[in-house]
């Protein structure tokens, strides 16, 4: 884990701001499959494919263990929300099942579900205090195979259970009374990650059963998470998404609240935000409680 050791050094020597520090970040964030390769076989390493068990049996990295986004969220029925943060006992419950340790080394990676699957997983350890020490593998599957590396079609083998600490989460989520309350406040910039058609209100989303208002939450700027990441499962250049938020009106020093539809599409938008050293914090009820709840919407 070398090459780890050295991108978090590097990392804590990169200063704040919106544009022109990414490069160190981004290196304690994301990893490269060369470098994944290299650390294949690390007793520490664990490894986590988001998505289903039919492209999961199609080819995975080896050692990989599949997980979907159900298995790290609350459980869903009656009112509860979609996706929320799962109680903090039962999400440890589920990483120690999966084989993570305090000393484990966490490599997410993105499939077909697409970049804010993997993204929403990176954010829950992240909340649960594992950040340092959890990467993204830039491209996913795909990007490994394209390098060389083999994909494995059978299970990876159950973990030994980890051990790990209790998990108390950081304050990396807000409610909605926050959101109400920092809409217009100094510092604070309320961030759409939904595609235009749903910020604008020309499309509604949500169901039949859960349907969401059109529009968006009244002042909030829109930064659509699929222009700030790429279709091939990567963070887009950091010129382009610095310049998205300065579009956006974020200013260096101001902390971002980060919605989508349920809080899917926000961690990626939420990660690029942090590869530039933006803060931000997730809203996780997103539109689907801020509907539910008759917020102020604009729709334009």
């Amino acid at each position: 884990m070398r090459t780890w050791m050295i991108a978090a050094a590097v990392a804590v020597m990169a200063s704040p701001a919106l544009a022109g520090s990414a490069s160190g970040r981004l290196a304690r964030m994301v990893v490269e499959p060369a470098g994944l390769a290299r650390d294949l076989g690390d007793r520490d390493l664990v490894i986590l494919q988001v998505g289903d068990k039919a492209g999961y049996e199609v080819g995975h990295i080896p050692g990989a263990r599949l997980v979907t986004l159900a298995e790290l969220a609350a459980p869903m029925g009656g009112e509860a929300l979609t996706l929320e943060l799962p109680a903090p006992e039962a999400l440890r419950a589920k990483l120690v099942e999966l084989g993570v340790s305090n000393r484990s080394r966490i490599v997410v990676v993105p499939t077909k579900e697409g970049i804010q699957s993997a993204t929403r997983v990176v954010f829950t350890l992240n909340a649960a205090g594992l950040g340092e020490r959890t990467r993204l593998l830039e491209g996913g599957t795909a990007a490994w195979a394209a390098g060389g590396h083999p994909l494995a079609t059978t299970a990876t083998p159950a973990a030994a259970p980890g051990k790990l600490s209790p998990i108390r989460y950081a304050p990396l989520v807000v409610d909605a009374a926050f959101v109400k309350t920092h809409l217009s406040a100094p510092g604070y910039v309320v961030i759409d990650a939904r595609a235009p058609d749903f910020y604008s209100g020309a499309r509604a989303g949500g169901s039949p059963t859960r349907p969401h208002k059109a529009g968006h939450i009244e002042g909030a700027k829109n930064v659509f998470f699929g222009a700030v990441t790429t279709a091939d499962l990567k963070l887009a250049p950091e010129a382009e998404i610095a310049a998205r938020f300065n579009a956006a009106g974020v200013k260096s020093g101001d902390t971002l609240i980060i919605y989508c539809h349920v809080g899917q599409q926000a961690s990626a938008t939420l990660f690029a935000a942090q590869s530039l050293g933006i803060k931000a914090k997730l809203y996780d009820g997103s539109f689907e409680e801020w509907s539910r709840l008759d917020g102020a919407v604009d729709a334009k």
